[in-house]
């Protein structure tokens, strides 16, 4: 269901993407080394000095690294000091029961939102048990009518894989399987403005057919653009931020926290 947009129509809108989170059900869990609870609070704190006014928050992935319900619970927590409406979907990292409990009651995981002349579409790409996505077709029948329900709109759809090559040898087969079919349906609508995902740890920005692709660090460890093999980049944590036109531009950028420093443990081996 999509929720009606209070929003003035002419008013730009304010995205918050957080990607890739990795927490655990213990407070000092690391990945590769680095303490994701800490990082993560550390990005929120950046995006509190620097976001003051937020339509929505995207969570767009792998919130969890060890699935657990304790996880959800603590990234509620941490994400709900932004004061801001908030969206989740899967990752592959993810376990989609244990997500849905912590969302009991809630709007979290609708995957549909109306903001001003904007329609927002997050599609579940995880295969449950595997690190390659899927776009299953009950995902892309909802991706087809959120689309047709809606030809006066922009659109901007979010999943958690990406659907293209990124230039990094290794996750190469760990994207979406099925990309020509995401293709196939958006082909079909000219009012597609972006997509956005994560999964890949590391900023990213092209061109396709006139949307705007995209997808953003991660709020713990990043890896490195263009390598051949798993390799973990010096990069700090970030977040993306986008500002939705009326007119259907798009103004996007990523900002990183400073002061983390931490030790790359290789016998951690991929993610």
């Amino acid at each position: 269901m999509s929720r009606p947009s209070s929003l003035a129509p002419d008013r730009p809108i304010l995205l918050v993407q957080l990607s890739d989170s990795h927490l655990f059900a213990e407070e000092d869990g690391k990945l590769l080394g680095m303490n994701t609870r800490d990082s993560l609070e550390k990005v929120i704190e950046r995006v509190q000095s620097e976001q003051p006014q937020i339509d929505l928050i995207l969570a767009s992935g792998d919130l969890s690294q060890d699935g657990s319900l304790a996880s959800y619970q603590r990234f509620h927590r941490l994400t709900a000091q932004l004061g801001a409406e908030t969206r989740w979907f899967a990752g592959n990292h993810d376990e989609l029961p244990a997500m849905q409990e912590a969302c009991a009651n809630s709007d979290l995981l609708e995957p549909i939102i109306d903001l001003g002349n904007w329609r927002i579409t997050l599609l579940d790409s995880s295969i449950p048990g595997a690190v390659p996505g899927y776009l299953a077709d009950d995902q892309l029948e909802l991706l087809e009518k959120a689309l047709s329900d809606a030809p006066q709109r922009h659109h901007l759809i979010c999943f958690h894989h990406h659907p293209v090559s990124i230039g990094c040898d290794w996750m190469e087969p760990i994207g979406l399987r099925n990309p020509e079919a995401l293709f196939a349906v958006l082909a079909r609508h000219a009012q597609v403005k972006a997509l956005l995902w994560g999964h890949i740890h590391q900023e990213f920005d092209q061109q396709r057919d006139g949307m705007r692709l995209l997808a953003s660090p991660s709020t713990c460890v990043q890896f490195a653009p263009g390598s051949t093999e798993f390799q973990v980049d010096t990069s700090a944590p970030g977040y993306r931020w986008l500002r939705l036109h009326a007119d259907g531009r798009l103004e996007t950028g990523v900002s990183r926290v400073t002061g983390i420093d931490f030790e790359v443990d290789y016998s951690v081996k991929g993610y």
